[in-house]
């Protein structure tokens, strides 16, 4: 069974052929971020631009790489939410598009789940249940995934996402978008325990997060050394930062994992791929004899194979979208 799949939930555009749900024929992603770099973060309208330019080029060259012919694909998946909404009307028309020329099954795919699934590509003996943390620049949720269709919402931010954090302290200690990976490289010649900053939220079995009050806390800290003019170290700051945000995402999800009884924990999403978060949760895994998993680089980064693979498990338990598929860019992960 083949899979096409589409993502263009934000400054990505990419489309996969997946067949029989785990294996990557293609997986083809071109990225905005040099174009948005001037700007120091994406811009919603120059985005949906890019998209509507890039779509169809992708798609050709995901089928070509993947030697499938169109007229053999099974059904199309694609990204409708959450994300930004002109980018992801684009994907969505693109779909739906091909779906009515075809007369293929359309499969309307969340984004965060996808995410999640990434992980089945990565490792293809990973099975439910399993707990898994998604930290992307938009979302930091706990979820359940008690079977490829049942999914329990545990917790998520109430405020700022955590690398939506990691994007704005970068920007204002004046490093180019995206900043996650800047603070990531500065945090390992930094001294962690420089500055203490605050964690919100901390009770035992409290799942949800709050970031907006740690960015507050660094950036009065840079502020209040810049009116003193007293310097500051970029490593230390970077180091105490990035410090602050995984103990929090560490210990929650041990916290989630004792509670929902999860012996397997997946991590998903863009900071996914920080070298920070992925040591400590392995240490902590390995102190409870958990099993970690965590998906290939490529695949923290938004990318239509996960989208595909995710697509694959609502389509064979008859989960499909007719022509009125619309964007929903504040569509959560449902409880089912």
């Amino acid at each position: 069974m083949y899979t096409l799949a589409l993502e263009t939930s934000c400054d990505e555009t990419s489309a996969a052929v997946i067949r029989d749900g785990r294996h990557i024929c293609s997986n083809i992603i071109s990225t905005q971020v040099p174009i948005h770099r001037k700007f120091g973060g994406v811009v919603p309208e120059i985005a949906s631009r890019q998209h509507i330019e890039y779509v169809m080029p992708i798609i050709k060259e995901a089928l070509d790489e993947a030697g499938v012919d169109i007229h053999d694909i099974d059904h199309i998946g694609v990204t409708y939410g959450p994300g930004l909404v002109g980018a992801l009307l684009v994907g969505v028309a693109a779909a739906k598009a091909l779906s009515f020329a075809l007369d293929k099954p359309l499969v309307g795919v969340n984004h965060m789940e996808g995410h999640i699934f990434a992980n089945f590509l990565s490792h293809p003996e990973l099975e439910p249940p399993f707990l898994a943390l998604v930290v992307s620049g938009g979302h930091t949720q706990l979820v359940t995934i008690k079977d490829y269709n049942s999914f329990e919402l545990l917790g998520q931010t109430r405020d700022d996402a955590a690398g939506e954090a990691f994007d704005k302290i970068a920007r204002v200690m004046g490093y180019p978008y995206p900043g996650g990976p800047q603070i990531d490289a500065l945090a390992k010649k930094g001294n962690p325990d420089a500055i203490v900053f605050p964690k919100a939220l901390h009770e035992k079995h409290n799942f949800e997060f709050s970031f907006s009050g740690l960015k507050s806390a660094v950036l009065n800290y840079l502020h209040t050394q810049e009116q003193r003019h007293v310097g500051y170290s970029p490593e230390d700051v970077a180091a105490s930062f990035q410090k602050t945000v995984v103990e929090t995402l560490v210990e929650k999800t041990m916290d989630a994992a004792r509670w929902s009884g999860m012996k397997q924990i997946a991590v998903a999403g863009g900071v996914a791929a920080n070298s920070g978060l992925a040591a400590a949760m392995e240490a902590a895994c390995a102190k409870r004899q958990y099993k970690l998993y965590r998906p290939d680089p490529i695949l923290c980064t938004d990318n239509g194979a996960m989208i595909g693979c995710r697509a694959y498990y609502m389509a064979i338990d008859g989960r499909f979208a007719d022509l009125t598929l619309n964007a929903c860019p504040a569509l959560s992960i449902t409880t089912c």
